[in-house]
């Protein structure tokens, strides 16, 4: 049934019925609390690990449900990072990855509770952002009937399917409280900043990632830097730009003599240290393409806070005229110089890794450029379709460079690793998919409350800095597309808003 240009699937729903049936929990919740945490204790102490887990789990849906159901994101985009740490250090054998196991458990909580309250099941808006997911997907589904390895290409595809689900479900679902889904992706964040600070100050003790002398080379629970410092990239203009806007807020509350809240006060107290874990951490992730990624990020940030974008523009010009003073002046650390000039001059200067003799200095940045004349061969020969989705690994042994063996998963440039494994037709469909997202971004800067432009702006943070540092790596790994659906579902909600109130104007 069409309605006010939706397309929805729904029974008979009346509202004083919806809220009649709601559980009213009172004083009750204080005997759940005791009665969940004695039934929970006991799990623990009777049932193995591999089985308690899922049955928390559950338990947390099932609490969690009926009265705040956003809250379960914050459980998901918490644990599913930790993907890569059971896989490798837990004895745990799980049918599927914490994260895969959670959404499941979530959307599935979800979807039933809509049955049994008999409101619409399923609705499709008309939003861009949803469309050009669902459009995406369905222009890489075309790899399937030219992919060697059917199993590598579903994978790689329901990824991108759960972020179109993601999107729908957040557009459906989190209109209201769409600021639980920012703290839930900041909440998640922090957490995995923390474990990544624990390890720069000799948390992991690895010898190969030892900086500097003394600390090791911050990757949280990612097991590696790089992607680590990805997420603390994604992260961090949101949480720069909420501690911004609530800065801006409680200005106005004191030029205007009035009293403080303390909400006000705590909120901004909590964003400022969000930003300094995140910036801190991704520091300590020592990886160049995150500081690159953070740069530019801010600088577009800067670019399209202000009105007027003559202003933006100045603005970011200054900030790049100003590190540049401190770049001349030797002002900024010589560590953080000699990594970042010592690997501009490889990447400019190295033309063909083959029979380059490669050092200790220069060896991640060779390795790299091996691996990108891996996929520029595997474009040559596919050049419409590519070798298939998910399927650069499995054939990367056809395409390899003599002395480069281990094909890493990925050509450690998105661009190229979907160029070579989805041809030219799914590198243009991604790069149609991101241009559409930064264009609804740059509208979304229309949005009449302060707050909600404010995220916007630093949503259009996160896009630039994934546009930055795919370069150089491949940041959607260890469930981190998860956080990027919940984050596009948001600027869905806010693109939304703002259509609605210009048809009001």
């Amino acid at each position: 049934m069409a309605s006010n240009g939706r397309l929805s699937i729904s029974a008979r729903f009346s509202p004083a019925l919806a809220r009649s049936n709601l559980p009213r929990f009172g004083s009750r919740i204080k005997w759940f609390c005791v009665i969940a945490a004695f039934a929970s204790t006991a799990l623990l102490i009777a049932l193995p690990l591999p089985l308690t887990l899922p049955l928390a789990a559950v338990g947390v849906c099932l609490a969690l449900m009926p009265r705040a159901p956003l809250a379960m994101l914050v459980v998901l985009l918490t644990l599913s990072p930790l993907r890569t740490l059971i896989a490798t250090e837990s004895g745990i054998q799980l049918p599927l990855d914490i994260g895969q196991i959670l959404l499941a458990l979530y959307l599935g909580f979800w979807i039933a509770y809509r049955v049994i309250k008999r409101r619409t099941l399923l609705a499709i808006r008309p939003e861009p952002v949803l469309l050009s997911a669902i459009a995406f997907c369905a222009v890489l589904s075309i790899g399937v009937w030219t992919s060697g390895n059917i199993v590598n290409w579903l994978t790689e595809w329901l990824k991108w399917v759960a972020v179109a689900v993601l999107i729908w479900h957040v557009l459906e679902a989190g209109r209201a409280n769409w600021r639980w889904l920012v703290f839930a992706v900041l909440v998640s964040a922090v957490a995995n900043g923390i474990v990544g600070l624990y390890i720069f100050f000799g948390g992991s003790g690895a010898q190969h990632l030892l900086i500097l002398g003394r600390y090791f080379r911050a990757f949280g629970t990612f097991g590696q830097p790089n992607p680590f410092g990805g997420f603390m990239g994604i992260a961090l203009p949101l949480a720069a730009i909420c501690a911004t806007v609530n800065l801006y807020h409680l200005l106005l509350e004191l030029r205007a003599g009035g009293r403080i809240a303390p909400s006000r006060a705590l909120l901004l107290i909590a964003c400022v240290c969000a930003s300094a874990i995140l910036a801190a951490a991704l520091f300590a992730s020592w990886s160049r393409g995150a500081w690159l990624g953070i740069a530019l990020a801010l600088c577009a940030m800067l670019v399209a806070l202000p009105r007027r974008l003559l202003h933006g523009m100045l603005l970011a010009l200054a900030l790049a005229a100003f590190f540049a003073a401190l770049w001349s002046a030797g002002l900024l650390p010589r560590s953080v110089v000699n990594r970042l000039t010592t690997a501009a001059s490889d990447l400019f200067t190295i033309s063909d890794v083959r029979g380059f003799n490669f050092t200790p200095a220069n060896f991640a940045v060779v390795e790299r450029l091996a691996h990108w004349q891996a996929a520029v061969s595997m474009a040559q020969e596919r050049p419409i379709f590519g070798v298939g989705l998910g399927n650069y690994a499995a054939v990367y042994d056809e395409y390899r460079l003599i002395n480069w063996e281990a094909p890493l998963g990925h050509a450690h440039n998105l661009y190229l690793n979907f160029l070579a494994e989805t041809g030219a037709l799914g590198l243009s469909a991604y790069l149609a998919f991101w241009l559409a997202i930064f264009r609804v971004t740059w509208r979304t800067r229309r949005h009449p409350d302060r707050t909600s432009r404010a995220v916007a702006v630093g949503l259009l943070g996160c896009w630039t800095y994934i546009a930055v540092h795919s370069v150089f790596d491949n940041l959607f790994v260890n469930n981190l597309f998860l956080h990027t659906g919940v984050l596009l579902g948001v600027l869905a909600i806010l693109h939304h808003q703002v259509n609605g109130s210009l048809e009001a104007e």
